[in-house]
């Protein structure tokens, strides 16, 4: 058994007496730690002795976790590559046409990758076109400098012109309503940082047991991030820490975790939900994983009645309540706890605007740990990261499978069809149509389509008991279908619900379709999505855009994409709300990010706090999939390269132009050495022999690597001369440059410069200078 320890203690109120050794005596009773899959009964035999001789060897009986709690963990995971798609596909496309921000230029319309010789030698570069029929063209090796522009609405940008102030006095405006924000965030984060709060006690013995009864086997990023949050509960700080992944990734176990930790400590837990169907189903997981232990759960919502919401209230006062789960009804004024100590919030971003102010208050006296499935564009998360923590969970569970999305206009056979396959190998069916008028007639339809079918029909305008009722019934698979609104979006967790079918999709946002299709999916079972429209109606380009998007984001882990295009979809004005629509409006979201992240850090230098809740080493955004969607050089900085170096990569190796797009954008945003090396290695791996244009651009990325580290503004050719100019922003790392024997013999260093001959071998010398 893993669980070695328990069952001694077990035994040992029995008048038991265990054997510990790794043996097993005659008569005796003896624990092993270890895994098994399952137990058996050997019957005996006869054992051989070195004379001849055989004498009868005794039986026993082996028990594992299976028979002894009832379920069979599985071995742990061994340690695997992550299966997802190319990093690259995580960049929204850009195509011809489209408006994109340049950082030091300002807005353009993307004209398409073009070819062309410089010096006699060859490079591609990003055609942007300005007002006036200004062009400029962008050297691949800083793809980094242009992002797609997203506004705040629909409406066309002013596209900028060259030559002129506008540009920049447009984003010295944002740069003056970002201090604004950073310094309320420096403020939020200072005052958790003098605020002492309680430091609970490392884990128990009963927390090993509980962690240890958990019947699957955790992903590498769930145990990353309850390190993370031990850490921060364990220390006097109070934690206010994101736990961001994927639906179905496991952040209710997590949550849990944390729960029963500061229960342990004899302190009070709040689960705050955004739903009633989604607090029922936490109820039932948090009671089913805790029966073992003294700790009492009850849940405040509408599934109570008065009566009883009362006297969990007076129990909640007095200390009688461990855990108390519910919806915005936690949050009113009658709510008191006898010794509040962890609020874990589920999807904050679905609460209203008062629900937030209360939770605002809360997070400067309790421990808060925020669970999203909706994720973060990155840039905006290094930004708030002066006030926030974050931990990122998307590795999938091990056996899960990619949901197959179907998009199509309503047919009464196909949705026949689908309900008919689900149920012939025993599963059940999600039906969504989200409005409660019609909603009957729609359930008779679905009758009449199946008749053998157990269909049944849930949703928000139902009294109290009987949507509970119905729910737990579907549960239970007294039910094969459940027509019902999107009620179910919210973490409903049925395994054997694997097909969901989602009428008139087009009226849903992309989040939205996201969350849905996420009910199913969850078991090692194939899923599947069927997104359904009107027959002959013409969708709207935004509706069309929708569906696309949720068709092509079907692999596990898709959810940054998502959050991605559905910002591009809708705008960024939802984002930071209506008070800074016209500074996005003017220079674009990821610019305007990009400046708050930066002024983040200057407040952070500023008033000298120190980065004690800043993301430890193991959770910096390298070890995450997904984009940095912000370049780490800055929105102020940028190395100029120009030497005499074909660099590109060839049309015949990478023939297609939105492919080498999306690989030009992700090399200019590699920042350190050793994620180049990787990447020249995974193109060996996709491509082929690495080319010598590509091999050439690949070192152009190190030579920006190194130039940023070392305050170099520019490398360029001096054709002139036939040397190379490294220009040095910072005086002071001239003074302290220790070149070694070989360069310092080659190179002369000027004022404010250093000059490389050009000559033989002057690309080695380059990059050692």
């Amino acid at each position: 058994s893993r669980q070695a320890e328990r069952i001694e203690e077990l035994m040992r109120e029995r008048n038991l007496v265990v054997d510990l050794s790794d043996g097993v005596g005659a008569g005796a009773i003896s624990l092993i730690t270890g895994v098994l899959g399952e137990g058996f009964e050997f019957a005996g035999g006869l054992r051989g002795h070195g004379n001849g001789q055989h004498q009868p060897s005794p039986g026993f009986i082996l028990l594992s976790d299976a028979e002894l709690f009832g379920y069979a963990r599985p071995e742990p995971r061994r340690p695997s590559e992550k299966r997802s798609t190319p990093v690259e596909n995580y960049y929204a496309d850009l195509v011809p046409g489209d408006y994109v921000v340049h950082v030091e230029h300002g807005i353009a319309r993307y004209a398409g990758l073009v070819r062309r010789d410089f010096h006699a030698v060859e490079r591609e570069y990003l055609q942007l076109e300005y007002a006036g029929g200004d062009k400029l063209y962008v050297p691949v090796d800083q793809a980094d400098r242009v992002a797609r522009y997203i506004g705040t609405g629909d409406a066309p940008p002013a596209i900028t012109r060259l030559g002129t102030a506008d540009w920049e006095s447009a984003k010295a405006k944002a740069k003056r309503a970002v201090d604004e924000i950073a310094g309320d965030l420096i403020q939020l984060y200072a005052q958790r940082v003098q605020v002492k709060g309680h430091a609970f006690a490392t884990d128990s013995t009963w927390q090993q047991e509980l962690e240890d009864s958990f019947a699957y086997a955790e992903t590498p990023d769930q145990e990353r991030a309850l390190d993370a949050i031990k850490r921060d509960m364990e220390s006097e700080r109070p934690m206010d820490r994101l736990v961001c992944g994927d639906v179905g990734y496991g952040k209710t176990e997590v949550g849990l975790r944390a729960a029963f930790k500061a229960v342990m400590d004899g302190k009070q837990v709040a689960l705050l939900v955004p739903t009633t169907v989604l607090a029922e189903q936490h109820l039932k997981t948090f009671r089913d994983r805790l029966q073992a232990f003294p700790v009492e759960v009850e849940m405040l919502s509408r599934f109570r009645t008065e009566s009883q919401q009362q006297k969990i209230l007076e129990r909640l006062a007095s200390g009688g309540v461990d855990i108390v789960i519910g919806t915005h009804r936690l949050l009113g004024d009658d709510v008191h706890f006898k010794d509040l100590g962890l609020l874990i919030i589920d999807e904050e971003q679905r609460f209203g605007v008062k629900a937030k102010e209360k939770l605002k208050q809360l997070r400067t006296e309790v421990d808060v740990l925020t669970l999203s499935a909706t994720p973060i564009p990155r840039t905006l998360n290094m930004a708030l990261l002066g006030a926030r923590d974050m931990s990122t969970i998307d590795t999938p569970p091990e056996e899960r499978l990619p949901i197959r999305t179907y998009v199509t206009q309503y047919d009464e056979p196909v949705i026949r069809q689908a309900i008919m396959r689900e149920l012939a190998r025993g599963g059940q069916v999600f039906f969504v149509h989200n409005r409660v008028h019609g909603i009957e007639q729609v359930m008779s339809r679905i009758k009449r389509l199946v008749p053998d079918a157990r269909v049944t029909c849930g949703h928000g305008q139902m009294r109290e008991r009987e949507l509970e009722r119905v729910m737990i019934d579907f549960a239970d698979g007294k039910y094969d279908v459940l027509v019902c609104t999107a009620i179910i979006e919210s973490g409903i967790d049925l395994p054997n619900v694997n097909t969901i079918i989602i009428n008139q999709a087009d009226h849903f946002g992309l989040a939205e379709l996201y969350q849905l299709r996420g009910r199913v999916g969850r078991s090692p079972r194939q899923a599947y999505a069927y997104l359904l429209y009107s027959r002959d109606k013409v969708l709207s380009d935004v509706a069309r855009k929708r569906l696309q998007a949720i068709f092509e984001a079907s692999d596990l882990g898709a959810g940054f994409r998502i959050a991605m295009r559905d910002l591009e979809i809708r705008g960024a004005g939802d984002i930071l709300g209506a008070r800074q629509h016209g500074q996005i409006a003017a220079i674009g979201f990821d610019l305007y990010t990009r400046l708050l992240a930066q002024a983040v850090r200057e407040k952070r230098a500023e008033v000298g706090v120190r980065g004690d809740g800043a993301r430890r080493k193991e959770e910096a955004p390298a070890g995450e999939s997904g984009p940095v969607a912000s370049s780490v050089f800055g929105p102020e900085s940028a190395v100029t390269l120009d030497l005499p170096l074909e660099a590109h990569l060839p049309k015949a190796y990478v023939p297609g132009e939105e492919m080498r797009l999306r690989l030009y954008r992700r090399m200019a945003e590699l920042d350190s050495l050793e994620a180049i090396d990787d990447f020249a290695q995974e193109l060996a791996d996709r491509f082929g022999p690495v080319p010598e244009p590509a091999v050439n651009l690949l070192y152009l990325l190190r030579l920006k690597v190194l130039a940023t580290r070392t305050s170099v503004d520019s490398i360029t050719t001096d054709d002139v001369l036939a040397r190379i100019v490294l220009r040095v922003r910072d005086r002071v790392v001239l003074l302290e440059w220790r070149p070694s024997r070989e360069v310092e013999r080659t190179v002369t260093v000027g004022r404010n410069s250093v000059t490389v001959p050009l000559q033989d071998g002057w690309m080695s010398i380059l990059e050692k200078a």
